[in-house]
């Protein structure tokens, strides 16, 4: 199969709906709900999330929670939006893959909990009508999409005046380097440019390789389109911290994830 063939046949957001499905059938740590105790915490306060892999985001980003309106985007997996909704938001978990959505309705059934699960694509937010909601949480996943610029406005859309979105999404530094040096011989190798895109600069039998297998494709984001995208969208940036991978290659030299606050003032 050609590169050009290979991409023209690829449904970026089906693709990666299935390969979510089977990262939740094989137990991926972020497809594994929360047990009893942590929403049992979460109802006495006593709680933390993360937005990217280990680094708690600091309480002083939330707002109080009892009775906000709160939207999890591409947030399923039965971890923040039960823990959330245990603390007192009124939680909407909105997610393109069901078997991650089905991690929520697990948690919320067994436990009690008032919780509403959408499934759809992040970019696109038209089933919920402009300033619907008091805060956004977005953990990383927008590596998932092509265009994230789309994301940030429809947050912004759908946010009321006043209202926070709190995103995590890797330093574009992670794709630069070459697939199968890392993965095979844990070696950086420096292969690619930024903006990066699996399914353009990968070579042709590897991307093949990779649908084949049903992994996920991913896309490096610019700084520009991740950090600016938010403040084009109308977002001012009240908040900031980087984290480690929790484990890869790059962990040594530099923290590759970033986490953000914005406001729509």
């Amino acid at each position: 199969m050609t590169e050009q063939k290979c991409n023209e046949q690829i449904d970026i957001l089906n693709h990666n709906r299935e390969a979510w499905i089977k990262e939740s059938e094989k137990g991926n740590i972020w497809t594994l709900p929360v047990d009893q105790h942590t929403i049992e915490e979460a109802r006495k306060g006593n709680w933390s999330i993360v937005l990217t892999p280990t680094k708690p985001v600091p309480s002083d980003w939330f707002p109080k929670l009892e009775g906000i309106k709160l939207l999890c985007l591409a947030s399923g997996g039965g971890q923040q939006g039960p823990v959330l909704a245990a603390a007192g938001a009124e939680v909407t978990v909105f997610d393109n893959c069901p078997a991650q959505l089905d991690k929520d309705r697990l948690v919320a059934d067994r436990d009690g909990l008032e919780l509403r699960t959408i499934q759809g694509d992040m970019r696109d937010l038209s089933v919920f009508e402009d300033e619907s909601f008091d805060l956004i949480f977005h953990p990383v996943s927008n590596c998932f999409i092509d265009d994230v610029s789309r994301v940030w406005r429809e947050c912004f859309r759908v946010l009321k005046k006043g209202g926070v979105l709190l995103s995590g999404f890797a330093n574009p530094l992670v794709y630069i380097f070459d697939l199968e040096q890392w993965d095979k011989n844990q070696k950086l190798e420096v292969r690619h440019s930024i903006p990066y895109s699996d399914t353009e600069q990968l070579p042709a039998d590897l991307l093949e390789s990779r649908v084949r297998a049903g992994e996920t494709l991913e896309f490096g984001h610019s700084l520009e389109d991740q950090i600016g995208g938010q403040i084009a969208a109308g977002f001012v940036i009240a908040g900031f911290y980087e984290d480690t991978a929790g484990g890869d290659l790059l962990d040594p030299h530099i923290s590759t994830m970033i986490a953000t606050k914005a406001i729509k003032l």
